[in-house]
């Protein structure tokens, strides 16, 4: 795909998804697009957006597809480990004991890492109030995270014997419990665009970045830290290393964990 044919297509996908691929690493992106036209036997770009313009059906699933979702329950559990052993508690520590702790899975997908944050309240603080906003710009990732499933063996692979007993629906297709919904709101944000709320205790965003350019990290990195309260807790995935995180206001706090300064 040339220079020319790709502007033209984020400027197409721009007007009639309202996503902005100049914020995108182009090299990958153009990967996507060039696999997917070859995965819609379109002839071209052009006869594709014709057939966008009369199927909303196909037009959702080009929306879905540009949106990247890889996840699972417990993805990289070592980490999720220093989020239980050192992280939590710290912020349970730092918080107070009343007050009411303010979560955030950003980037949420298919709502695998907010139900895991739940469960891991469930299991560090089960007394403890807190509210879980979980966002993602894909319409369809969103749908299947309210609807609590279905997860497939793949997704709960890293799950205890006794999360899933406790948790899980035990035959397949997998749906997680009612229970842990309670404390999560699930919403459609684009994290570039969107206005954040603020004072957040903890901001989990992993394995999202990755697919961004520097200069949309580094506008992120800023948004996410004004979104924090002070002391509050950012948890990026293990290759998102912010390079400088004085310069966003945080510092680090651990592998793959920035505190706000």
């Amino acid at each position: 795909m040339d220079a020319n044919i790709y502007s033209q297509i984020k400027t197409s996908i721009k007007h009639r998804l309202k996503i902005d691929l100049e914020n995108y690493k182009d090299e990958q992106m153009r990967r996507r697009l060039d696999s997917w036209l070859v995965r819609t036997r379109a002839n071209n770009w052009d006869d594709y957006f014709n057939l966008l313009s009369s199927n909303s059906d196909e037009l959702e699933r080009f929306r879905n597809y540009l949106t990247i979702n890889v996840t699972e329950f417990f993805r990289d559990a070592n980490r999720w480990n220093a989020l239980k052993e050192e992280i939590l508690p710290y912020l349970l520590r730092d918080s107070g004991g009343t007050h009411e702790l303010k979560l955030w899975s950003a980037g949420c997908s298919i709502g695998a890492e907010a139900y895991t944050l739940a469960m891991m309240m469930a299991e560090v603080a089960p007394l403890r109030k807190y509210s879980l906003l979980a966002t993602d710009l894909d319409r369809g990732a969103l749908h299947k995270a309210r609807s609590r499933g279905p997860y497939t063996q793949d997704d709960i692979r890293n799950l205890s014997m006794t999360q899933r007993q406790k948790y899980i629906t035990p035959v397949s297709p997998y749906y997680v419990s009612e229970s842990l919904q309670k404390n999560i709101r699930f919403e459609e944000q684009d994290l570039l665009a969107a206005h954040f709320d603020s004072d957040f205790d903890l901001i989990i965003c992993r394995n999202v970045v990755i697919y961004f350019t520097t200069e949309a990290k580094d506008k992120l990195y800023a948004k996410f830290c004004a979104a924090l309260r002070p002391g509050g807790i950012l948890f990026m995935g293990g290759t998102e290393i912010i390079s400088g995180p004085a310069k966003y206001g945080l510092q680090n706090f651990g592998i793959s964990f920035y505190k706000k300064i």
